[in-house]
This record gives structure tokens, C-alpha cells and sequence, in this order.
């Protein structure tokens, strides 16, 4: 059996030093008995985006592979970093010419985890398919993995609900990311594919998505450009628990977590 962590987007300063602090991330990691930790840090820097500091501070913390979003490339200083740090990931349904990749095999007690990061399309950018981007990837490393893990960041539910049955039979776990609110319905699709729409959030629940909240109240009543800040107090850790059959390579308990 193996154990999959997974956690949500995490917000700036405050969620990555939570994490980091008094090795929390890895110390829930032992208290679980989890094999691999896979988080969504494109917002770890502090604004926005993911900068090598922040990157740095995640494989710190516990996490075995870091995954993206479109916020991946909003600081250039991470761009090099890719080529270093092949378990940081993009979504792998922008163009090639974005630094790094999309994908990564990794391995997990002696079994290969292809990890697989992708970005939806719907009221986001209009990018490739990730239907056929995944396809495309499955194809090409066919035989080269023993379970796929799918990190959707996307904005609408239902594209994340459709990719989770459009991968069930393919994938034995795929979660959602991007909406930083964790949803109800952690669950394993067809007996085989552990699945929840979105895991949440890592950062301070007294703002708005992370955000300090009199900031967005301003911007919606105002509506004036203004700039993020992070929100401090109340941090906490949102993800999910993926527990996976070595002889099937299909998910058997699939459910949602608070740290």
C-alpha cells in the first residue's frame, strides 16, 4: 500500500513558514505514515508566483515534488530553477517554450509515480486541451510508470469533475487545485481512482483565498486595482489522503485532510 499526500495551493509567507515551521509538513508526514508529498506551491512566494527561495522552503518542508499553475512563471527568477529541479513542475498544456515540464517520474518505494500537473481551461487561459495533453503524456510513457497522479488547477468544477471520469481508468489519483477552497467530495471513482475537486488551501484562513481580506473588500466595492498582501492568523494546511493498492495500482481510500 502506498500513502499519497497531497496539499493544496499554498499562500505566500504565511503558508509556506507554517509548513516549514517546527518541521509541521514533515512531522504530519510521519503521523500519517506517508510515502510521498506532493504540494501546489505556484502562489508560495509572497504576492504571488513561486520563487526559488519559497521553492527551496517547500522540498524543506517535506514535499517530494512541487506543482504549478498559472502563476508559475509570474517571477523570472524561478525560471532557471526548473532546469535544477526537475520535481518542480509546470502545467504541461502550456507551450513547450515555457520553462519546465509538465510531467515527472518519480520513484516511490521501488514503484514509478508519474506525476502530472495541468491547467483547465475554462475563464482561464486559453491554452492546449488538457483531455488531449494528457492523453498525449500517457502515450509517450507508456510502460515507463507504475500510477499516474494528476494535479488539475483549474477554475471550473465541472472541468474538473469531467477530467476525473475521463481519467479514472487511466489515473489512480487526481485532485483539483486553484480554487483554494477544499470541496465535500473526496471520494474513488469507479473503485479505482481516488478524487476530490479541489484540496484547498496552506495559508491564513482569516483572509479571503489566502488574501488579506480588507484588501479584497476594497477591490470589490472600489473596484480599484490593488495590490495583494497575505493574510496572517488562523494558518492551516488543506489537502487530501490518497491511499494506493501496489498490486492494482488502484486507489482504495480517498479522503479529505486539515493540519
Amino acid at each position: 500500500m502506498l500513502k499519497i499526500l497531497a496539499l493544496g495551493d499554498v499562500c505566500g509567507a504565511p503558508g509556506t513558514e507554517y509548513l516549514l515551521h517546527g518541521r509541521r509538513l514533515s512531522r504530519f508526514k510521519n503521523h500519517i505514515g506517508a510515502d510521498f508529498v506532493i504540494v501546489n506551491g505556484e502562489n508560495s512566494a509572497e504576492g504571488n508566483g513561486i520563487l526559488p527561495t519559497s521553492a527551496d522552503a517547500l522540498f524543506e518542508a517535506g514535499a517530494d515534488v512541487i506543482t504549478g499553475g498559472n502563476h508559475s512563471w509570474q517571477r523570472r527568477e524561478i525560471y532557471s530553477y526548473f532546469d535544477s529541479h526537475p520535481n518542480l513542475i509546470r502545467p504541461a498544456n502550456y507551450p513547450d517554450i515555457c520553462p519546465g515540464e509538465g510531467y515527472v517520474i518519480v520513484d516511490v518505494k521501488g514503484y514509478r509515480a508519474l506525476v502530472v500537473n495541468l491547467c483547465g481551461t475554462a475563464f482561464m487561459d486559453p491554452i492546449a486541451s488538457p483531455f488531449d495533453t494528457a492523453d498525449k503524456i500517457l502515450h509517450e510513457n507508456e510502460g515507463k510508470y507504475d500510477l499516474a497522479l494528476f494535479d488539475i488547477h483549474a477554475e471550473a468544477t465541472s472541468e474538473k469533475q469531467a477530467l476525473g471520469w475521463y481519467l479514472c481508468d487511466r489515473a489512480a489519483a487526481l485532485w483539483g487545485t486553484h480554487t483554494h477552497v477544499q470541496t465535500a467530495d473526496a471520494r474513488v471513482l469507479e473503485g479505482r481512482c481516488g478524487y476530490i475537486t479541489d484540496l484547498g488551501m496552506c495559508g491564513a484562513q482569516t483572509g479571503v483565498l489566502g488574501i488579506d481580506r480588507d484588501i479584497v473588500l476594497k477591490r470589490f466595492r472600489e473596484r480599484l486595482p490593488v495590490r495583494n498582501a497575505s493574510a496572517h492568523g488562523g494558518e492551516c494546511a488543506l489537502g487530501a489522503i490518497f491511499e494506493i493498492d501496489t498490486k492494482t495500482f488502484r486507489c482504495t481510500s480517498c479522503e479529505s485532510v486539515e493540519f
